[in-house]
């Protein structure tokens, strides 16, 4: 499985630092992969605004939160991720397919495939309705777990 082809979305990398029933299967499937996988920048913001979210619900402490971030931030420098920015490619792209109006997408979630579409990636998520709204327009997706 070569890295540069797989794109994760934010739902697919987080199980990959906090233990959820879907963690074992991201795990092996980064285990295969190899490096670089794929990020946009919009996948470091939903992780910050996730650990944020977990904070402040208290299920993680301060401690756990920054262990994450470090570990998050070592990953990406170490090479196992690609971090690539946004364009107005993607926004233009993701616009489009919304106002198609063919699938439930919402926006972040149609500006990451917009990513996927442009970087020639394999979609990997733990969401259903990203991975349905990637096959209807054409990308290949791999699902993982199911939520959503």
């Amino acid at each position: 499985m070569n890295g540069d082809n797989i794109y994760l979305d934010t739902s697919a990398l987080l199980p990959y630092y906090r233990e959820e029933p879907s963690s074992r299967q991201v795990e092996k499937l980064l285990s295969k992969a190899q490096p670089p996988v794929l990020l946009s920048d919009l996948t470091r913001v939903e992780m910050a605004s996730a650990i944020a979210r977990w904070t402040r619900m208290n299920e993680i402490d301060e401690s756990q939160a920054a262990l994450i971030e470090n570990t998050f931030e070592q990953d990406a420098q170490s090479g196992l991720y690609l971090v690539r920015p946004l364009g107005s490619t993607h926004y233009r792209r993701a616009e489009k397919w919304l106002s198609a109006r063919k699938t439930a997408l919402r926006t972040l979630d149609a500006l990451h495939i917009a990513c996927c579409w442009s970087f020639g990636a394999k979609l990997v998520t733990c969401d259903n309705v990203m991975h349905k709204a990637a096959g209807m327009l054409g990308l290949e997706s791999m699902l993982i777990g199911g939520a959503g």
